[in-house]
C-alpha cells in the first residue's frame, strides 16, 4: 500500500511540475535589450550586434543592443545590476568589468554578487600601435625613447577604468617610463593616432589591423604572453623589453543576478550554439578575434580570477 501511496505521490509531483513549467512564458517572451557600455564601433558593440542578430534569428524575438556609453562601462553595468533576473535585460562586457575594482574604491554595484555570467564569447590580444613617425620601430626603442621624454610621449586610452587605460597604466609601471594617456570616447582615439595628435595606443585587432596593414600604423608588440597567430613575427611584450607582461582582453555576456535556472540554461544554450555557426565564426574571426564560448561555472571561474589578478597588481608600487 505505501508503494502504491508513494507512486501516486510521484505522478501528483510529476503533474504539477509539468503544469509550472507550462505556465512559464517561453523565454523570451518579448524583446531583450542587449546594453552595451561603449560607444557604436568599438569591438564590444560589433560583437554584441553579431551575436544578437543571431539570437534575434533563432527566437524570434529581437535583441536590441542598446549603447550606454559612460564611466568606462559602469554607468551601463549599474543599469544591469537593476534591471529584473528575468533575461530580458543583458549586457555584453569586456575584461575591463574585472579591472574596475581594483581602479575604482567605491563601485555601484557588486561584480560578483550582482550578476549571472552567462559564456565568455571571444578573446583577443591588445597590440601596441603607433604612428608611422615615431622614431621607435620596438618596444625597447619605445622605452628608451619615453625614459628620455618623460611626460613627452602620449597614448590614446578609453578613459579612466577601461581596460585599455588599465594596460596602459601597467605598461607604464612594469616599463618604467612616464607616458602620458589621453582619453577618449570610443574609437575617436585611433582617429588622432591616424592623423599623428598622438603617438601610440593599446588597441584591438579589430579597430587596428587594416591600418596596420595598409601602413597608416605600425605595430610594436602584442600584449600577451604567446604571440598571435594573425601576426606571428611581431614579439610579444614581455619578450620585446617587459618580461611578465601579460594582459589578454575577452568579451562575453552577463545577465542580473538570481536569474533563473532554465532561463540561464537556455540564453547559454543560444549563445554556445550562435559561437558554433559558420556565418557567426566567419564574422568574428574576421575581426582577429578567437571564438571562446565556456560554461557559466567557467566564466564565472575566469571573472574571479580575473578581479584578484587585477587587485594584486593594483596594491603593488605605482613606481619601480
Amino acid at each position: 500500500m505505501s508503494i502504491l501511496h508513494t507512486h501516486w505521490m510521484l505522478f501528483g509531483l510529476s503533474i504539477f511540475s509539468a503544469c509550472a513549467l507550462a505556465a512559464e512564458p517561453d523565454y523570451p517572451a518579448r524583446p531583450v535589450r542587449m546594453l552595451v557600455g561603449f560607444t557604436p564601433g568599438g569591438t564590444s558593440d560589433v560583437v554584441a550586434r553579431i551575436i544578437s542578430r543571431r539570437l534575434s534569428d533563432t527566437w524570434g524575438q529581437p535583441f536590441i543592443v542598446d549603447n550606454r556609453a559612460g564611466a568606462a562601462g559602469m554607468l551601463a553595468t549599474e543599469l544591469l545590476a537593476r534591471a529584473a533576473p528575468d533575461g530580458h535585460t543583458l549586457i555584453f562586457i569586456s575584461s575591463t568589468f574585472t579591472m574596475q575594482p581594483s581602479t575604482t574604491p567605491k563601485l555601484p554595484y557588486d561584480p560578483l554578487r550582482d550578476f549571472t555570467p552567462v559564456s565568455l564569447a571571444v578573446a583577443s590580444p591588445y597590440i601596441l600601435v603607433a604612428h608611422p613617425s615615431l622614431e621607435a620601430k620596438t618596444i625597447k626603442e619605445l622605452i628608451a625613447l619615453a625614459k628620455s621624454r618623460p611626460g613627452k610621449l602620449n597614448c590614446a586610452t578609453a578613459g579612466p577604468g577601461s581596460a585599455i587605460h588599465t594596460t596602459a597604466e601597467l605598461f607604464n609601471t612594469m616599463a618604467g617610463v612616464d607616458i602620458v594617456l589621453v582619453p577618449y570616447k570610443g574609437v575617436v582615439g585611433i582617429t588622432d593616432l591616424l592623423a599623428g595628435q598622438v603617438q601610440i595606443a593599446f588597441a584591438g585587432f579589430a579597430q587596428s589591423i587594416a591600418h596596420v596593414r595598409s601602413g597608416r600604423l605600425k605595430v610594436l608588440g602584442i600584449s600577451t604572453a604567446s604571440r598571435s597567430s594573425i601576426l606571428p613575427d611581431t614579439p610579444t611584450i614581455a619578450e620585446a623589453g617587459v618580461p611578465g607582461f601579460d594582459v589578454s582582453i575577452w568579451y562575453g555576456v552577463i545577465a542580473p543576478a538570481k536569474l533563473p535556472g532554465h532561463i540561464l540554461a537556455k540564453l547559454h544554450g543560444g549563445v554556445a550554439s550562435a559561437l558554433k555557426s559558420p556565418d557567426v565564426r566567419r564574422s568574428l574571426t574576421d575581426l582577429s578575434l578567437e571564438v571562446v564560448g565556456n560554461t557559466p561555472e567557467q566564466f564565472s571561474a575566469i571573472i574571479r580570477s580575473d578581479i584578484d589578478k587585477w587587485m594584486k597588481l593594483a596594491k603593488k608600487p605605482s613606481k619601480p
